[in-house]
């Protein structure tokens, strides 16, 4: 679970990196792209341009405390002479980064964990200026938040376009670990496009092994040039410790969050009316292709964006918008970040043979939804649901709703809920359809009691 201020960690071999850590240390053993420059460079004049559009970020949380319920019985507080109302709550304070990355307007990109509950957050500048920031707009599903503060003589970063990174390329992590004040560390471009994480809903990280640290989270990753090309916001390591291994949000992805949060205060992501999955190699031979690069549409919604442009269940999904699709993450992350009514061109391979469709996405339609299957958002995160099947022995009877899939890492992946499974009730009520679903959702705010059908057993799954 991530922590307001720190860094996401995701715990890796304790042994194996205690033994990396001795042996770097022992000077035996050099980090992977962890070089310096070549003889007579130097980072100092571009560092001396980017240091003051990276900022330190202090988020005040006002946390309830728990009482002893003894304390409220008037007899108990007489006795032993409470007469004061005793404190039921605390302040709680956490550290983490910013990047500027627009000085007229004050903006401010981080990560939404590093000021999650906040109620009060300020951002210190390089030159030590302090200034109650306003939190514009959050994205949870990518981990952006937007901040904005009234300030005079801003420095901003200059923003790049990280679909240009290519691992082996050098960048520049800086931010404030460990409550340390600006700290810049160096490295190369591990690998791209990393995903199934179980981070965030949406994920495309950049890894770099250029050290990052708790507190680190919502810095800038930077090319060597200057230019902003990540928002740094996981690590792998034990104890929170760096080892190499760090995630960052792209660029692109961020300014793509930025630029909802700036038009509306919030984001609208569309919906384009699919299910998708990876093209394995065994599908790949089922449809007669060579390729493997690209994703399966295994169902299209009727009446939605896809329907309407043409898609059909079987088609292979290998470019959006002329970017190639490598898996069915990709084309998740491509068309989840899209504005509704933007118009998005898909290169597709249907019977083996090219073709370029048109789509607009469209607002998020529920009936669509229950049409065809529904990707579950609150207690359900993670989980898509379905109708079942014709011909399936449980359709036409009592019924129920098929689990499609679930995240890995999401809540109700958590809680025991797995692909496969059939829901028989939710909260005691009985759930003959999809459409049935939110109504049984909403019984229970609190949490959700999933009578579940596996296989010939049945079991129950709670999900607070």
């Amino acid at each position: 679970m991530k922590r307001s201020g720190e860094l996401v960690e995701i715990p890796a071999n304790k042994g194996v990196c205690t033994l990396l850590v001795m042996l770097v240390l022992a000077g035996w053993l050099q980090p992977a792209g962890a070089a310096p420059p070549p003889p007579g460079a130097s980072l100092a004049p571009m560092l001396e341009q980017v240091l003051p559009a990276v900022v330190n970020i202090s988020a005040r949380t006002t946390l309830q405390t728990r009482r002893n319920p003894l304390l409220d019985d008037p007899f108990f507080r007489r006795f032993f002479n409470f007469q004061d109302e005793l404190p039921h709550e605390r302040q709680s304070e956490s550290r983490g980064s910013g990047v500027i990355v627009d000085a007229q307007q004050g903006y401010v990109l981080t990560n939404v964990h590093v000021v999650e509950n906040a109620d009060e957050v300020t951002v210190t500048l390089r030159d030590r200026r302090s200034f109650t920031a306003q939190v514009v707009g959050v994205d949870p599903e990518v981990d952006i938040a937007l901040l904005q503060i009234d300030a005079p003589d801003l420095t901003a970063i200059p923003i790049a376009d990280s679909d240009a990174l290519r691992v082996g390329d050098f960048v520049v992590a800086i931010g404030n670990p460990f409550g340390l004040s600006q700290t810049v560390t160096y490295g190369i471009v591990s690998a791209l496009g990393r995903t199934g994480l179980g981070i965030e809903g949406f994920e495309n990280f950049i890894q770099t092994d250029a050290s990052i640290n708790p507190g680190n989270s919502g810095g800038a990753l930077v090319t060597t040039q200057g230019e902003f090309v990540g928002i740094n916001t996981a690590i792998v390591g034990p104890a929170g410790g760096n080892v190499g291994i760090g995630f960052a949000i792209p660029s692109n992805m961020a300014r793509a969050s930025m630029n909802q949060l700036v038009e509306h205060g919030e984001i609208r992501r569309g919906q384009l009316g699919i299910l998708i999955q990876d093209l394995t190699p065994e599908l790949a031979r089922a449809f007669g292709l060579r390729t493997t690069g690209g994703a399966v549409i295994a169902q299209v919604v009727p009446g939605s964006a896809a329907d309407q442009a043409g898609l059909v269940a079987g088609d292979i999904t290998v470019a959006v918008n002329g970017k190639p699709v490598r898996d069915g993450g990709a084309l998740r992350n491509a068309i989840g970040l899209l504005q509704i009514g933007e118009r998005v061109a898909l290169d597709i391979l249907r019977d083996g043979q090219p073709l370029t469709l048109h789509a607009t996405i469209a607002e998020p339609d529920l009936e669509q939804a229950q049409a065809g299957a529904g990707r579950m958002s609150g207690r359900l995160a993670g989980a898509e649901l379905g109708d079942l099947p014709q011909g399936h022995p449980l359709a036409g009877g009592a019924g129920g709703v098929a689990v499609l899939d679930v995240e890995r890492g999401s809540p109700a992946w958590g809680a025991g809920l797995r692909a496969g499974d059939i829901i028989l009730s939710i909260n005691r009520q009985a759930v003959g359809s999809l459409a049935q679903v939110p109504a049984a959702i909403n019984s229970s705010p609190e949490r959700l009691l999933l009578n579940v059908q596996r296989g010939r057993t049945a079991l129950f799954i709670v999900i607070q």
